[in-house]
């Protein structure tokens, strides 16, 4: 009977399972290849292709298990159909040479072909491929179902836990690592912001403060007219208010609200006090992200960072907190000053993530918060004007000490 049927017909037949068999290699490659957000995106904007694809990897066993099922089947015939062509052009013997041309054929046309353009257009292979595999479900569902069965049976007699529908949710460094792979579609200042997110909850307010002994503050035990004149050219709408030391500090003033009363013969430091918020204190070790939701919910601006001992340490304000996020774009970039010839010179005050962020260095920033703290530690004393060394692979060189601090360095280019 096998004679009866045309050899074009055979041929064509071949031809036609080898395409099915490429059909089945190629789907799978672009359904399994589909980025999951940007799928997720497409579902959300009604897009029919897409919404197929969805549901039919909520379960990916059921699709594997249908596309295998499809591609054993369309290769089996090939290779039956080859056999059957082999027999009829050559006798028996030509049965060895018919599998090897079948195996490059199939390779070539079934496997490598299609699973390579559809790595590379996934989108364009997965969504129409997504419709035709639906209907299939919908037909061959209960032999799908059986081999399921039989294959969920065996992983769980391995020990693996089989969870439909699972997404892995991205940790830090995975959206991080996203953020940089789309340098091309997010401009490079809205980039930095997004890092700048992600690292509010790993930075805490210690790191980016005012240190104590730059805290701006108005001294009750001033005279009342060295307060009005501090009041009247503070570059600052708020200050904390406090006697003799910070470490008293009684409110914080906004300069606004008095402004328009110092000029008047009875304004004096009863009518500061009046207008005093309550101070807030803030624990050293708080996270940006923490600090951010509680501004928001005390409705502050400002606040004074505190040791366990409650010893104050510095001043933060939700502008700091702010500049954590958009960085460069009001980061004080004067406290870093290229040369001519490459070096840096760099006021030793200016803290190490601000440093990093304006330099794109990569010094550490869990220890010491400001350059000066950094080098002291390295050094573990105080160095003199003009001594150089090499902190952390770059070569400095103390520009400016005074025994108590170091005012300025110069970073020098790297060889």
């Amino acid at each position: 009977m096998n004679d009866d049927i045309p050899l074009s017909i055979l041929l064509a037949a071949l031809i036609l399972f080898l395409i099915i068999s490429g059909f089945f290699a190629g789907s799978e490659t672009a359904l399994m290849s589909l980025n999951r957000y940007r799928l997720q995106h497409l579902v959300k904007q009604k897009h029919s292709g897409a919404i197929k694809a969805h549901k039919l990897l909520q379960r990916p066993d059921r699709l594997i298990s249908l596309i295998l099922l499809g591609n054993c089947f369309a290769n089996t015939l090939a290779s039956s159909l080859a056999t059957l062509i082999a027999i009829r052009l050559a006798g028996e013997e030509a049965i060895p040479a018919a599998a090897a041309i079948l195996t490059l054929a199939m390779l070539i046309f079934s496997e490598v072909t299609p699973k390579t353009l559809a790595a590379i257009k996934p989108e364009m292979i997965a969504f129409p491929s997504a419709w035709i595999h639906s209907l299939l479900m919908k037909i061959v569902y209960p032999v799908v179902w059986i081999v399921n069965v039989c294959s969920n049976l065996l992983l769980r007699i391995a020990g693996v836990q089989i969870a439909h529908g699972h997404h892995h949710a991205l940790n830090k460094d995975e959206l991080r690592s996203i953020l940089v792979e789309a340098d091309r579609l997010i401009p490079q200042r809205y980039q930095k912001m997004l890092m700048g997110i992600l690292d509010l909850e790993s930075a805490t307010v210690e790191d980016v403060m005012t240190p104590r002994n730059e805290i701006t503050g108005i001294d009750l035990e001033d005279s009342i007219e060295s307060i009005i004149q501090q009041i009247q050219h503070s570059p600052h709408t708020r200050l904390p208010v406090y006697k003799k030391s910070i470490d008293r500090v009684i409110g914080f003033l906004h300069l606004r609200i008095v402004l328009s009363q110092i000029s008047h013969k009875d304004f004096d430091k009863q009518k500061i006090t009046e207008h005093l918020l309550k101070p807030f204190f803030i624990p050293a070790s708080t996270s940006l992200h923490e600090q951010m939701q509680s501004f928001k919910a005390e409705k502050l601006r400002i606040g004074l960072v505190v040791d366990e001992y409650g010893d104050v340490q510095g001043l933060v304000t939700l502008d700091d907190l702010l500049q954590e996020i958009v960085g460069e774009l009001i980061t004080e970039e004067i406290d870093v000053k290229k040369q001519a010839d490459g070096s840096y010179v760099v006021d030793a005050s200016i803290t190490v993530r601000d440093l990093n962020r304006v330099t794109h260095w990569d010094l550490p920033t869990e220890g010491p918060k400001t350059l000066n703290g950094l080098i002291v530690e390295f050094m573990e004393t105080i160095p003199k004007t003009g001594t150089c060394l090499k902190l952390y692979g770059y070569e400095i060189e103390i520009l400016k000490a005074d025994g108590k601090t170091i005012q300025s360095v110069k970073f020098c280019p790297p060889q």
